[in-house]
């Protein structure tokens, strides 16, 4: 049977997610593991739109601008849940592909459980698996719980 000891649960600010959140905090506070939520900046500044253009001070300002304001996303999350309190826990935002950058999270911290909502804020369906949450579950070495 499987005792998680590492839980990562990416996470998008949406209802979905704070479903998956939810699982993975009860799943640690059973078997006292430790979780990992991360959040992805996936949103590139582009540097030249039509006929103006941004140097490169203000794209990296603005890049800075979307961790800042992802971080400060990811506490309110983590505020809404008391669990999280009593689980050892650690935040993070990473920048790049979201798919990509879970699956490094995932090796980087050597996680035995994935805990991922099966949509986010596309919802592209109720029928279908989102295309983060499908990349993940080909990708990943380590059990993935998909959550609705």
């Amino acid at each position: 049977m499987l005792k998680p000891t590492k839980i990562l649960v990416p996470t998008d600010f949406s209802e979905h997610s704070d479903k998956a959140l939810r699982q993975g905090l009860d799943i640690a506070a059973e078997y006292g593991a430790k979780v990992y939520v991360v959040h992805v900046v996936h949103e590139q500044i582009t540097q030249c739109v039509y006929d103006y253009c941004l140097n490169a001070e203000e794209v990296q300002r603005a890049e800075d601008q979307l961790v800042a304001t992802a971080r400060q996303n990811l506490d309110k999350q983590l505020a809404k849940f008391p669990r999280a309190k009593e689980v050892e826990l650690t935040a993070d935002v990473r920048k790049g592909l979201p798919a990509e950058e879970i699956l490094n999270e995932e090796q980087e911290k050597g996680i035995d459980l994935i805990v991922i909502a099966s949509l986010g804020q596309t919802g592209l369906s109720k029928y279908l698996i989102g295309g983060i949450a499908r990349n993940v579950l080909k990708g990943s070495k380590c059990p993935v719980l998909l959550t609705k």
